[in-house]
């Protein structure tokens, strides 16, 4: 019997900078393996492979793609034998020291032409220069879009009923939980449900949840309490013993767009932009914190001003983002033509090595 495979991110390009959820994949894993190399797209389809050789045998395997190009792979993690196989160099340069935890670390360094990459170099260095300063304009706009996303929040914190809010919290963790202790620690982990991508925005919440009997899809405004209550639904599930995945937002790794609670086969997530989801299969049920959020003709001036700056902001932030990755495809080009191909698969070999039997 196959296993699964589940796909999601493990970074995110945000206004903060370059964010990745995978220290904590790293300090439960048996072991990790991170692979070293410059920019190249060559390496995704061995992880895939590797995915495909794993989920055959029965493991569930979590696939992470690249925030920049969804369908390249990063990273894949392997549950049983808890393998971790990590793209540690470009665009997250992680180091095991940093860290801890057991590992490998596996070069690709040198499996390349040298006569073949000293003539692509300048063409490289080229694109490596133009594609910084898109970068920076990109990451500048996603820093101007979360100020004005924090505009819009505050007016509706303004007008929301959090007595109500709290009560709907403490309702949801009885239905869920009951009296449910299962005197044990939680798993935790997190994943990065999607990420502003050359294709805009994409996520990957049908993926994360496929598998699950019910999933509660939130309606809610900016600011109405999405995250602050899923926060403290996985917080209360985390008491009890109750395994707990957070799924972050793409745009503000602070905020939470999913949980998910794997034993009881149930999740919550943010249904609305930039993933609006509705109602589709058994077991789906919408959870609407609109109603909490009293009308104002006052607030809605506001909004009407500020919603137009935001959906301008993110466009010049996908804009960036496009040239930026226009660039790094050319780049990884570059790099994987100037690869020595006998030396390239006798290296991915070195990665079979912890293969499970």
């Amino acid at each position: 019997m196959n296993g699964k495979l589940t796909e999601s991110m493990g970074t995110a390009y945000t206004g903060g900078g370059l964010s990745h959820k995978y220290e904590h994949l790293i300090q439960q894993a048996t072991t990790t393996v991170f692979i070293k190399s410059p920019p190249t797209f060559a390496l995704s389809s061995i992880l895939n492979e590797l995915a495909v050789y794993y989920v055959k045998r029965g493991y569930d395997v979590d696939r992470f793609r690249s925030p920049l190009h969804v369908e390249k792979t990063d990273g894949i993690y392997v549950k049983g034998p808890e393998l971790f196989y990590i793209a540690a160099s470009y665009p997250v340069p992680l180091e095991p020291t940093d860290l801890g935890g057991k590992h490998r670390v596996v070069s690709f360094y040198d499996v390349y032409d040298e006569t073949k990459l000293r003539a692509n170099n300048p063409q490289i260095a080229g694109h490596l220069e133009e594609a910084a300063t898109y970068l920076e304009k990109a990451l500048a706009a996603l820093t101007e879009a979360k100020a004005i996303h924090d505009e819009w929040e505050n007016v509706n914190i303004r007008r929301m009923d959090w007595q109500a809010h709290e009560a709907k919290i403490q309702s949801l963790a009885s239905e869920l939980f009951g009296t449910l202790d299962l005197r044990k620690d939680s798993a935790v982990s997190h994943r990065i449900i999607g990420s502003l991508s050359s294709k805009g925005a994409h996520d990957f919440l049908p993926s994360i949840t496929k598998s699950l009997k019910r999933r509660i899809l939130i309606k809610a405004l900016p600011g109405t309490g999405k995250s602050t209550m899923m926060k403290a639904l996985g917080e209360e599930a985390e008491k009890r013993g109750i395994d707990v995945l957070y799924g972050w937002c793409g745009l503000d790794t602070g905020s939470i767009d999913l949980v998910q609670f794997p034993e009881l086969s149930v999740c919550l997530f943010d249904a609305t932009e930039p993933h609006v989801y509705e109602a589709e299969r058994e077991g789906d049920e919408i959870l609407d914190l609109v109603a909490m959020c009293a009308p104002s003709e006052k607030a809605e001036q506001e909004i009407d001003e500020i919603r137009p700056r935001y959906k301008e902001t993110i466009a010049n932030a996908a804009g960036y983002m496009q040239s930026y990755a226009r660039l790094t495809s050319l780049i990884d080009a570059g790099m994987d033509s100037a690869l020595d191909q006998k030396a390239f698969h006798g290296k991915a070999e070195m990665l079979t090595e912890l293969l499970a039997p």
